[in-house]
């Protein structure tokens, strides 16, 4: 493609007629044809303001100096009728610039509420016809008639021959270009026996962007709803009734509170043209009057009904988001108010959804946290069919969601050079999106609170100098816990003293402790662990559990205890324990720990008594793997192995690991470490001990001792420590007795 030399400016003027205003081409004096004349050709060929090429032909009624254009060639040029424009004789390249593909906007001339169905085999070849041998541009409209109807067609995209999509902004239109055609919304026009569409006019952007959306972390949830759900829906109606499908009508995003269900689909709603999202919050359609809240439901799909009996296929998408769907669509039956309006409601969706009359131009968008709670009709296929869970995002959505909501700092300089939002993102583990936006509001209030007097609230505020430093992010994380993170405050009161070294039997049970939670993060065939610390009252079982939780870094740790459920009925404790489990599912790596067993079924000597339904929720829930990629590691605590076993659950542990009370060695090593004896005491103290004792009792026995019965009479001050009188000591031993329990 060349330009040859440029030649003067040409004033603009109209078409001579109507009928050669529909031929698109430009229309010159017989005198100055042949500067735009082809070789070997009976036309000419022009550039027009550096924009469109346009063929030319000549005319008797045209004057030397002028160029004719019609009304739609003259508003893509932006000129008017006395405009001089740059005009240029164009010449085609000699190879490489047929039109393999055009892809174009089909609309009337005049708007109106015109209803016509176009075949788009007919079409294309008429346009073909009419128009072979022109060049037409990305962004070019031309004009013609049709029928009787005058419609204009906008070029979209074109696929130039040797040029892969994208490369090319115009080609020659020949007798072999593939037409495509599409309609803006509501445009009137339906599009029949179209072939081989490739697009839709159903989103507003032919790309997506994520992050501009304000969405983090869903890239891979979003791609799964586009292609499961609107895949279906770009491809023109008459391929997917030779594939025999229906459209997917429901969609069910459920997970955690915070990580962006509503998010999601209320950017779907923003991608989407034409209508307007219907959104509808549960509890909002129910009604006290009988009837009312069926009819509520109906109304919502009353616009969709009436638009399909029109427009059938052609029909535009309604979508319908309910939020909190697990308000109104409760499993039929568990709801025991004496209305049955529950039911109903269930009852009228399933038929508007999947009836007899069921609607296919509808999309139901549901969101709930209790996907338990809903009715299982409701699932099926052809119903809700597309269950996607929004879970807690990882390390790399963290970045994207930190990177959304610091964003305007960074823009505005507010943000500080020393702010690391990887290292914020390895630290947050388990935060859901809004919790991650919180972090980052609390953050930034410590920026803010610094420029604030608040001795003198009207003195003027230093805006030029608000930082939000990393420093400000390290304390918002002691102010922002995730909900479904680590209790790590409660498993540091199970060893307040932290971990004393105990001896070898107490060193072994922490390595392969270690090697159990390495086994859980490494191998793909061990997705539950179960492992039971079993022996004596009072030999720092939990302890242990809680220091190899502690040490695993895993982002969810949970203990689950009896002293939590002081007072409470069999159901709530068994609940109590299940969402445990249930929390723990929502994380990639968990440990749960289940401490002093048998105080969680409630056993007792006397009788003997234990709560069966407990027992059969510990039994289900030790069996039961966790979710497709997630881990879970469990724990449990026991001084009664032998009831266990008699009940069947000691089995359900895979791991069995004996905690036994101190032997003489490890006694020493206690004493020594605590330094609280003279050297040559401590012989004394484990002959007066005995050869074996629970390391509760033993420290117990030394914090007794060291408290002294008063002040300074029982100990003496050397070196600036602490001695314990081993006469003293010996009193304390007799007084806590050989059978005290600690």
């Amino acid at each position: 493609m060349f330009r040859d030399k440029a030649l003067p400016t040409m004033l603009v003027v109209s078409t001579p007629s109507q009928d050669l205003a529909l031929t698109n081409c430009a229309f010159c004096s017989r005198g100055q044809f042949a500067q735009f004349k082809l070789p070997r050709a009976d036309y000419g060929m022009c550039r027009v303001g550096d924009q469109l090429v346009f063929k030319v032909l000549p005319h008797d009624s045209i004057q030397d100096g002028t160029l004719a254009l019609n009304a739609i060639q003259r508003r893509c040029l932006k000129v008017s009728n006395g405009d001089n424009v740059s005009v240029e004789r164009y010449a085609l390249p000699s190879s490489k610039f047929g039109l393999v593909m055009i892809q174009a906007e089909l609309d009337f001339v005049s708007k109106g509420k015109k209803q016509e169905t176009v075949d788009a085999t007919i079409i294309s070849k008429e346009l073909t016809k009419r128009f072979s041998g022109q060049v037409l541009t990305i962004n070019q409209k031309v004009s013609f008639e049709y029928l009787g109807t005058n419609f204009t067609f906008n070029v979209v995209t074109v696929l130039v021959e040797g040029r892969r999509e994208g490369e090319g902004s115009a080609g020659l239109l020949t007798e072999d270009t593939v037409w495509q055609f599409e309609t803006p919304a509501n445009s009137g026009i339906k599009i029949v026996n179209q072939k081989g569409g490739r697009t839709t006019n159903l989103f507003k952007t032919k790309e997506f962007n994520f992050q501009k959306l304000g969405i983090g972390g869903l890239d891979a949830e979003f791609g799964d709803i586009f292609r499961r759900a609107f895949a279906s829906r770009v491809f023109p109606p008459h391929v997917i009734s030779k594939l025999g499908i229906p459209h997917v009508k429901g969609i069910l995003l459920f997970g955690p509170p915070g990580t962006g269900k509503t998010l999601i689909a209320r950017q779907i709603g923003k991608l989407l043209n034409g209508r307007e999202p219907k959104v509808v919050n549960g509890p909002e359609v129910l009604s006290k009057f009988v009837g009312e809240t069926e009819k509520n439901v109906r109304d919502l799909f009353a616009d969709a009904e009436a638009e399909q009996k029109s427009r059938g296929d052609e029909s535009d998408l309604h979508i319908i988001i309910f939020d909190e769907l697990d308000a109104i669509c409760k499993a039929r039956g568990s709801t025991r108010d004496g209305t049955g309006v529950h039911d109903s409601i269930v009852n009228q969706l399933l038929t508007k959804i999947d009836g007899v009359e069921a609607l296919n131009n509808i999309l139901l968008i549901g969101m709930t946290n209790r996907k338990d709670l809903l009715d299982e009709a409701l699932l099926r296929p052809g119903r809700m069919e597309v269950q996607i869970e929004i879970g807690l995002p990882d390390e790399n959505g963290r970045v994207q969601i930190l990177n959304i909501h610091s964003n305007k700092m960074k823009e505005n300089s507010f943000l500080g050079a020393d702010v690391d939002l990887q290292e914020l993102a390895s630290r947050t583990k388990n935060f859901s999106g809004a919790e991650l936006e919180g972090l980052v509001k609390s953050a930034t209030s410590f920026a803010l609170n610094r420029q604030v007097n608040l001795t003198d609230l009207s003195k003027p505020l230093d805006e030029d100098n608000i930082k939000v430093t990393m420093d400000d992010f390290l304390k918002a994380l002691d102010e922002v816990k995730p909900a479904f993170g680590a209790a790590i405050n409660t498993l540091e009161l199970c060893r307040p003293g932290g971990m004393l070294p105990c001896g070898e039997f107490h060193k072994h049970i922490l390595k392969t402790g270690r090697t159990l939670v390495e086994q859980v993060k490494k191998s793909d065939r061990t997705p539950l662990m179960t492992c039971i610390l079993e022996g004596p009252s009072s030999t720092g079982k939990t302890a242990l559990a809680a220091t190899i939780a502690i040490a695993s870094g895993f982002p969810f740790i949970k203990i689950v205890s009896a002293e939590n459920m002081i007072g409470l009925q069999e159901p709530t404790k068994v609940a109590m324990i299940a969402k445990v489990f249930e929390d723990a599912y929502k994380s990639p790596l968990s440990i749960i720990i289940l401490d002093n067993i048998e105080r969680l079924i409630e056993y007792v000597r006397i009788g003997p008594r234990f709560s069966n339904l407990i027992l059969q929720t510990l039994l289900v829930l030790l069996k039961r793997n966790p979710p497709k990629g997630k881990k879970l590691f469990v724990i449990g605590t026991t001084s009664e192995k032998d009831i266990l076993e008699s009940m069947g659950l000691l089995e359900s542990f895979n791991v069995d690991l004996v905690v036994p009370r101190l032997r003489l060695n490890d006694m020493r090593e206690i004493l020594q470490a605590q330094d609280v004896f003279d050297p040559e005491d401590i012989d004394t103290a484990l002959e007066a001990l005995g050869p074996e004792m629970p390391i509760k009792r033993l420290l117990m026995l030394i914090e007794m001792a060291v408290q002294g019965k008063a002040g300074e009479d029982a100990v003496s001050i050397r070196r600036g420590h602490k001695r314990i009188d081993i006469d003293h000591f010996f009193d304390c031993l007799r007084d806590i007795g050989p059978y005290a329990q600690f």
